[in-house]
């Protein structure tokens, strides 16, 4: 296994598409609303990207067709935008990977639609803090276990269901780079963290507790086994000495 580490020089770089892509999501929090539909958040988001000088990167990534994954409710991951409303209710994860001058930034973000049941609004907030919770174990001579087992502990607790299919990676110049960040494991076990790695920190957490998947027939959606909604909130993140960089955050750079 090949780890691509990453100068102070290109960190700056994939943090400037990180920076493009955190705005293009502050944007997409003051669109979603019911009866908004997938597919005009779509366009927006390729349009939001040409006008700063960037691009989706998974169009096309695969055959995949669009700028953005939006998955709704049971549509756990990877689904395609469609033109079915938004409904009270929902909630609704959008997938970016930003291609910047040829280097990535990729963050996924659930959104609420209207006024939530209360135990999705409890999955929502418990899966954010799982998040945040992991980035903090990305730290030099840490493991991704460590951070596994911090995004483990904080399911166990709500009780929740973890997506283990899906994981985090390292990301560069390609999307998938080495290593896998899996949502869960053991203190001290899996790769070791050195400065100049970035990776995605991603942890994916259903209502329902076994967190089991199906793959649709498109060959890219991905449901919950048992129907329930699941969340996801996905940061990229630079390893350095002086602790975890989070280059797609939210707030203003």
């Amino acid at each position: 296994m090949e780890i691509s580490l990453k100068s102070r020089e290109e960190i700056g770089y994939m943090r400037e598409a990180g920076r493009i892509l955190s705005a293009c999501h502050r944007e997409i929090a003051a669109m979603i609303a019911p009866g908004v539909i997938p597919l005009a958040i779509d366009a927006f988001v390729e349009a939001y990207l040409a006008r700063q000088g960037a691009t989706p990167e998974q169009k096309g990534y695969r055959g995949f067709p669009f700028a953005t994954c939006a998955s709704v409710n049971d549509t756990i991951c990877h689904g395609f935008p469609n033109d079915v409303p938004l409904a009270e209710g929902d909630v609704v994860t959008i997938d970016i990977v930003v291609n910047k001058d040829g280097w990535l930034a990729d963050s996924g973000w659930s959104y609420g639609v209207g006024r939530l049941s209360r135990p999705l609004q409890k999955l929502m907030m418990k899966t954010e803090q799982a998040l945040y919770a992991g980035i903090d174990q990305a730290r030099v001579g840490a493991t991704t276990g460590d951070i596994g087992h911090a995004i483990e502990r904080a399911a166990r607790k709500g009780r929740y269901g973890i997506v283990r299919p899906l994981v985090g990676h390292g990301i560069g110049r390609v999307i998938h780079e080495s290593p896998d960040v899996p949502n869960y494991g053991r203190p001290g076990e899996g790769v070791r963290l050195v400065e100049g790695m970035v990776i995605t920190v991603e942890p994916i957490f259903t209502l329902g507790p076994t967190g089991a998947v199906l793959w649709n027939d498109d060959g890219w959606s991905i449901q919950t086994a048992d129907g329930t909604s699941g969340v996801q909130f996905e940061h990229t993140i630079a390893v350095t000495e002086e602790g975890p960089l989070i280059l797609t955050r939210q707030e203003p750079f």
